[in-house]
């Protein structure tokens, strides 16, 4: 059991960090609401674009909007353990940022890896699509179309290698800030535990 002075001196130390991982917690939140807006708009305006790549690629917007949902739930979740200072839910909370860390270090790294093979498969189903294209407006030809459109298929090309490195950096980013969550998710618990704080 702690002294009533080491719980004095300990109880601005668990004060700030509940501060600061709850702006970190809202701003997490904010990225969750991002992806989801994100995976919308990729799902309502780009569903064309995603029809020039492999069939799995036509799920990238589901995986935005799900990944996107899923931080708002948990960045909620955080926010209630952390106001409510409950240690386990803490250390769960810590273990569920740890997970999606890993999944998105591993999104990033896959992205970063396989940009050359998206590329490729971009243009493959380009070049078939032009030759199956017709004018009856099928989502491929409309594809056809609009990449037409932006001036030339080199350019998009150039686009879209430019932008997987940006995509693969942001990702790689964000799964790094991850780390500041855990971290501070597992000070605020041990404090409260090994100090019996209670509000």
């Amino acid at each position: 059991m702690a002294s009533p002075s080491r719980r004095l001196q300990t109880k601005p130390v668990i004060t700030c960090l509940k501060s600061v991982l709850l702006i970190y917690t809202f701003i997490f939140w904010i990225t969750g609401v991002i992806l989801l807006a994100v995976g919308i708009w990729g799902k309502v305006s780009l569903e064309n674009y995603f029809s020039l790549l492999n069939e799995k690629a036509t799920n990238v917007p589901f995986v935005l909007i799900g990944t996107g949902t899923v931080i708002i739930l948990l960045g909620t979740f955080g926010c209630f353990a952390t106001c409510r200072a409950s240690a386990w839910m803490l250390k769960l909370y810590a273990m569920f940022l740890t997970l999606i860390f890993l999944v998105e270090l591993v999104a990033a790294i896959v992205g970063f890896v396989f940009r050359h093979e998206i590329k490729n498969s971009f243009k493959s189903n380009y070049e078939n699509a032009l030759k199956e294209y017709n004018s009856t407006g099928d989502y491929r030809s409309e594809a056809v179309d609009k990449i037409q459109s932006t001036g030339c298929f080199i350019k998009v090309m150039t686009t879209i290698e430019s932008e997987m490195g940006v995509v693969a950096g942001i990702s790689f980013g964000v799964a790094c800030f991850q780390l500041i969550g855990i971290f501070l998710a597992y000070c605020l618990s041990r404090a409260i535990t090994n100090n019996q704080y209670e509000i």
